[in-house]
């Protein structure tokens, strides 16, 4: 068994949304997606986020709103939401006082084939928090 602990991971800032991405753990070979981590400040929101990946994101601790195609959507502590591949979002924090968390897990879709389509550079992904956050 491996631990992997969202405060140790090494972490990059996009705005003011801390970023951990599990890409340091190097497990590329042992997991089918990448993950990370996104914390959202108190009042805050994520950059506007769009990427070819499907993205599997739940909210470890506070409230998410999410913004997609014009509809707030909440999502509580222990909730998820899936984001549709190049499907554009805001994941914002609107409390005053309590940090979001939340966990994402994003992979290439599978194409008319079934089979998955060439994986995007990590250096062609956006930094954006949300996917990546996922």
């Amino acid at each position: 068994m491996r631990t992997f602990d969202l405060i140790t991971g090494e972490s990059l800032f996009v705005k003011d949304l801390r970023v951990v991405r599990w890409e340091q753990y190097g497990l590329e070979r042992d997991m089918p997606f990448q993950a990370m981590w996104y914390s959202v400040p108190p009042g805050s929101e994520s950059p506007v986020d769009q990427h070819p990946e499907l993205e599997l994101s739940i909210v470890v601790a506070g409230t998410a709103h999410v913004l997609v195609g014009g509809a707030v959507h909440e999502v509580t502590t222990g909730n998820a939401f899936l984001l549709g591949s190049t499907e554009a979002h805001v994941v914002q924090n609107r409390s005053a006082d309590e940090l979001l968390t939340v966990f994402s897990a994003y992979w290439m879709p599978l194409d008319a084939e079934g089979s998955e389509p060439a994986p995007v550079e990590e250096a062609d992904r956006p930094v954006e928090a949300t996917a990546a956050t996922q």
